[in-house]
C-alpha cells in the first residue's frame, strides 16, 4: 500500500558539528628546497636571456646595437727586408797628432811667421829666435878648429923628422914617442872643435822653428820681443792635425766578439759620426782598431774610427755620437716598432684576422732601427699587425682598420739604424689576451 509522506514530517539528519584538528607545520628542509628551486629557475632564465642576446643580430630593424662597436685601429703588414746591425756610442774627436811648439834654446823671440788658426804643412816657417849669440859661438868654434888643425899639422911634421933622426940614432927613442902622443892630442882637440861647431850650427837651426806636422795653428801663446827658454811650460803655440782625424768611443765588452769576428774576416766596418743631438750626420769613416784591454771599472773597451776631415767639420775634443755598422741581416721579417708590445710573457703583437678580429701573437724579436724590428719567429710576411690603437685591445676583439696614406710603418728600413737596442712600447697593465687598463683607471 502506498502511503503519502508529508514533506513537513520528514526529519533531515544533520551531521554533527566537529572542530577541525590543527595542521602540523611543514618541515624546514622543504622550505629551503623550494627556495633553491626558485633560485635555480631564476638562473636558468637569466642565462637563457643572455644567450638570446648574444646570438641576436647586432642591429635590429629600428633597434640599437646589442654590443660595443668595433675599435678603430691602424695596421701595417710585416714585410721582408734588410736590417743593419749597428752599435751606437758617445765618442770624442781625437787628433792623431797634437804638438806643442817649444823652444829648444834660450833667446829673444824675433819674428812670428804664422797667423792664428792658419793651416800649415810640415816644414813651414813658424818662429824666429835671435840667432846672433849662436852664430858667434859658431865662429869661435871654427877659429879654434883652425888653430888646432895647424898645431896638429906641425906636430905631424915634427914626428916625421923625429922618426928619421931616430933611425940615425941621433935622438932618444922617448922623444919620438912623446911626439906621437902630441899628434894624438892635437887630433882630439880638432874633434872637439868640430863638435862645438856642430853644436853651434844646431843651435842656429833651433832658432828657426818650422812646423813638424800638417795641421791647424792654435792661438799664439808668446808675443814677439819676449825672452823664451826651454823651461817655459806653456810653449809658444800648439798645432793639431785635422785631416785625417779620429774618433775614440767605447762600447760594452759583449760587442767585442762580433766586432773581432768581422775584422778578422777582412771586413771594413763603416762608422758614421752624428752631432750631439744624434740628428745631423757629420762625417763617415771606417773602424781602424780597438784597445788591447777591457776597462774593468766600466766593462767597456775603446775603439778608434778614422775620418777624412778636409773641411774641418770634426773638431778636436768635440763630443759626437758614433754609429758603427757591424753587420747586415738580409731577408729578415720586419714589423713596425709600434706593433711590438711588451707583456708579462715577453714580446707580442696584435695580428688582424680576416674576420676583422685581432689575435695576440707571441713573437721573438731581434735587432731594430728607428722604424722597424726584426721578428725572428712568430710572424709571417704579409700578416697585418696593429700599429695604432692597441691600448684597449684584447684577444678576439672586433676592430675596424682605418689606414691613412702616411702610414710610415709600411716603409722598409733606410739602413741608418738606431742601434741594437730593442724598441718596445709597453702598456702598463696590459698583457697578452687581456685588455689594457688606462692610466686614469677608467674602463
Amino acid at each position: 500500500m502506498n502511503e503519502t509522506v508529508d514533506p513537513d514530517q520528514i526529519e533531515v539528519a544533520h551531521p554533527a558539528t566537529t572542530t577541525p584538528a590543527p595542521q602540523r607545520p611543514a618541515p624546514k628542509g622543504h622550505r629551503w628546497g623550494r627556495l633553491a628551486l626558485a633560485l635555480a629557475l631564476a638562473a636558468v632564465v637569466v642565462v637563457g636571456w643572455q644567450y638570446v642576446e648574444n646570438i641576436a643580430p647586432s642591429n635590429n630593424q629600428g633597434g640599437r646595437p646589442s654590443g660595443p662597436p668595433p675599435q678603430t685601429v691602424r695596421a701595417a703588414p710585416a714585410f721582408k727586408g734588410d736590417m743593419p746591425v749597428t752599435i751606437d756610442s758617445l765618442g770624442a774627436v781625437t787628433p792623431f797628432a797634437t804638438v806643442t811648439i817649444k823652444t829648444q834654446i834660450a833667446g829673444k823671440l824675433m819674428q812670428v811667421g804664422f797667423k792664428e788658426g792658419q793651416m800649415v804643412k810640415e816644414g813651414d816657417f813658424l818662429i824666429q829666435i835671435d840667432p846672433r849669440p849662436y852664430e858667434a859661438a859658431l865662429a869661435l868654434a871654427q877659429a879654434q878648429l883652425a888653430k888646432d888643425t895647424a898645431l896638429h899639422q906641425q906636430a905631424q911634421a915634427d914626428l916625421a923628422r923625429f922618426e928619421t933622426l931616430n933611425k940615425q940614432d941621433s935622438i932618444a927613442r922617448q922623444q919620438v914617442e912623446d911626439q906621437v902622443f902630441l899628434v894624438a892630442q892635437d887630433k882630439a882637440a880638432m874633434d872637439s872643435d868640430q863638435a862645438n861647431i856642430d853644436t853651434a850650427k844646431l843651435n842656429i837651426a833651433y832658432c828657426h822653428i818650422v812646423s813638424p806636422i800638417n795641421g791647424r795653428i792654435g792661438l799664439r801663446l808668446v808675443d814677439p820681443g819676449n825672452y823664451v827658454q826651454p823651461s817655459d811650460a806653456s810653449g809658444l803655440v800648439v798645432i793639431t792635425e785635422i785631416d785625417p782625424i779620429s774618433v775614440v768611443f767605447s762600447t760594452p765588452e759583449d760587442n767585442l766578439p762580433a766586432i773581432t769576428a768581422r775584422l778578422n774576416s777582412g771586413a771594413t766596418l763603416a762608422a758614421t759620426a752624428f752631432d750631439r743631438a744624434n740628428v745631423k750626420q757629420i762625417a763617415t769613416g771606417t773602424l781602424t782598431t780597438f784597445d788591447n784591454q777591457v776597462d774593468v771599472t766600466t766593462g767597456t773597451f775603446k775603439l778608434r774610427a778614422t775620418f777624412a776631415n778636409p773641411n774641418g767639420v770634426l773638431f778636436p775634443n768635440q763630443f759626437v755620437n758614433v754609429r758603427l755598422l757591424v753587420d747586415t741581416i738580409s731577408g729578415a721579417v720586419l714589423a713596425p716598432n709600434a706593433a711590438v708590445q711588451l707583456g708579462a710573457n715577453g714580446s707580442f703583437v696584435y695580428v688582424v684576422n680576416e674576420n676583422s678580429t685581432v689575435s695576440v701573437r707571441q713573437v721573438t724579436t731581434g735587432p731594430s732601427d728607428a722604424q722597424n724590428t726584426v721578428i725572428a719567429s712568430g710572424l709571417a710576411v704579409g700578416e697585418n699587425v696593429v700599429i695604432d690603437g692597441v691600448d684597449r685591445l684584447r684577444d678576439g676583439a672586433k676592430v675596424s682598420v682605418r689606414n691613412n696614406a702616411n702610414a710610415a710603418a709600411q716603409t722598409p728600413p733606410t739602413g741608418s739604424g738606431a742601434g741594437q737596442g730593442q724598441h718596445r712600447h709597453r702598456r702598463d697593465g696590459q698583457a697578452p689576451g687581456g685588455a689594457a687598463t688606462p692610466a686614469n683607471g677608467s674602463q
